[in-house]
This record gives structure tokens, sequence and C-alpha cells, in this order.
């Protein structure tokens, strides 16, 4: 119902008067978008209401990769100051076990995001990644990005059954 009446407030902001026909032709219309709404996208109110509840694990996600990045720049920068460390570069090659393609892509931008690594492929739960030395590669299956994504696929889980 909250977007019924979200509609209907956007339909008399853009209209700038107030008449019973506007009023009676936003209700309608509204209507008839959230009807289509419902039928055809699946809208529910438990799926908005997910999104809020999803909101602090997507702070913590976005604090969690600046972190992470600003660490993999770290790394570079050794590598790049330092002439005696030689990189070694290494494919990485791991499976994860998410069940959304969301998720997926979250984690192939989240790696691609941190300087030093690129995700190459992505074949059903199976990542490739090239990592610019081997220190960057550790972990990389149980990193907290992960974590954080399979902690958001529960949630989600849970509260659209």
């Amino acid at each position: 119902m909250p977007v019924f009446l979200l509609f209907f407030a956007v339909w008399m902001i853009l209209n700038g008067k107030v008449t019973a026909e506007i009023c009676i032709f936003g209700v309608l219309i509204s209507a008839a978008l959230f009807y289509f709404m419902c039928r055809y996208m699946e809208y529910s109110l438990k799926k908005e209401l997910l999104l809020f509840r999803l909101i602090p694990l997507f702070i913590r996600y976005f604090g969690v990769l600046v972190k992470e990045i600003v660490k993999a720049n770290v790394c570079v920068l050794k590598i790049i100051l330092s002439p005696e460390l030689q990189p070694e570069p290494a494919f990485v090659y791991f499976d994860t076990d998410f069940k959304t393609g969301l998720a997926r892509v979250l984690l192939a931008n989240s790696i691609t995001l941190t300087p030093g690594t690129i995700t190459v492929s992505v074949e059903d739960d199976r990542f490739c990644v090239h990592c610019l030395d081997k220190e960057l590669a550790e972990g990389m299956e149980t990193s907290v990005f992960v974590k954080l994504l399979k902690e958001m696929e529960d949630m989600e889980a849970k509260w659209t059954k």
C-alpha cells in the first residue's frame, strides 16, 4: 500500500493542481500501476521490508569493500615502489555456493574493484581470478565478501519463504 500512496503523491505533485477530476484520475492510475506491479512484477510488501532489513548489511559490505580496496592499494604500492619485490602473478580458481546471480555479480565486481585482482570468468559458482601477486590471492574463497553475501542470501531466503 505504501507504493500506491507514493504513486498517488507523485501524480498530485506533477499535476500541480488539486481538482476532483485529477484526484479521481490519480487514484485510478495509481491503482492500475499498483495492480500491474503486484500481478506482473511480483511486488510484495514483504520484499520491500526485506530491502530495509538488508540496508545495514549493504552498508557493512560497502565499508568492508572500501577497507579491502585500501589494503590492496597498499600491497600494490609496495610492489611498485620496491624494485626488489618481484610480483608472482597467479590465477586463483574457487567455488562458492551462492544461490543468486546478484551475489555472484557483487562478488565478481568487488574482486575487480580491488586493485591487483580481476575476475576473469564466472561460470555457475566457479570463479577464476587473476591476481598480481600470490599475497593478494590468499583466502579469496573464504573472504569477508563471501561471508557477507552469504548472510544477505540467507536473510533473503528466510524472509521470502
